[in-house]
């Protein structure tokens, strides 16, 4: 054999082993990829996980009093109401006009089942979807509402069929809707973080 064939069958050779040795590099790193993508995945919630009910957090810091935001848990809209001294102290006044006034046959936590249906007085939590129907409830916080006559103490209306709730979502005697808005598990993490899908215990072991 020539030195010149030699020298060709070498390159071949040299560029062969090149080529297995690149090729098995990415191969190695295609797995490595592989097997370490699910782990960095599960570092956050799927959208399903959301979906699902993975918490959602709130940061109550920028509210204003009597000011309502919506979010969202379980694809269903939650209202959040930061409600003032006057529209807490007005709850009682109107247990007479309501359907369930101590909420008894209506859904909420046990932490809930209270007067202001909340763990803070001041933040009402509450699913916002009227329970006659499903439609959602408008805020109409304003006592002696316009569209709802001058003994309306402020609250809820649903344009759906006219049932009324009030500042703590409990629903008026001669509405369609048979009980209350339910309010869902939710906890404070912080005194300005709300967590809505948790309860207060696992929140305070989640701390600890």
């Amino acid at each position: 054999m020539s030195d010149a064939v030699t020298s060709s069958t070498e390159d071949v050779d040299v560029s062969r082993r090149k080529f297995l040795t690149a090729a098995t590099a990415a191969t190695g790193a295609i797995g490595v990829a592989f097997v370490a993508t699910p782990f960095i995945a599960s570092w956050k919630p799927s959208e399903r996980a959301r979906a699902m009910g993975a918490p959602t957090e709130i940061d109550l810091s920028k509210m204003e009093p009597g000011q309502m935001v919506v979010a969202s848990w379980r694809k269903q809209p939650i209202y959040v109401v930061r409600r003032t001294p006057e529209m807490v102290a007005a709850l009682a006044a109107v247990d007479s006009k309501l359907k369930d006034p101590k909420s008894a046959e209506s859904a909420q936590p046990e932490y809930a089942r209270n007067d202001a249906r909340a763990l803070k007085p001041e933040f009402l939590v509450v699913y916002a979807t009227c329970t006659h129907l499903g439609c959602l409830p408008k805020e109409h916080f304003k006592p002696g509402d316009a569209l709802l006559g001058t003994d309306w103490p402020g609250g809820f209306f649903c344009p759906c069929h006219g049932s009324k709730f009030d500042m703590a979502g409990r629903v008026f005697a001669g509405s369609p809707a048979s009980i209350n808005l339910g309010i869902p598990p939710h906890a404070f993490e912080t005194e300005t973080l709300l967590v809505i899908g948790v309860d207060p215990a696992a929140t305070v072991q989640g701390a600890a």
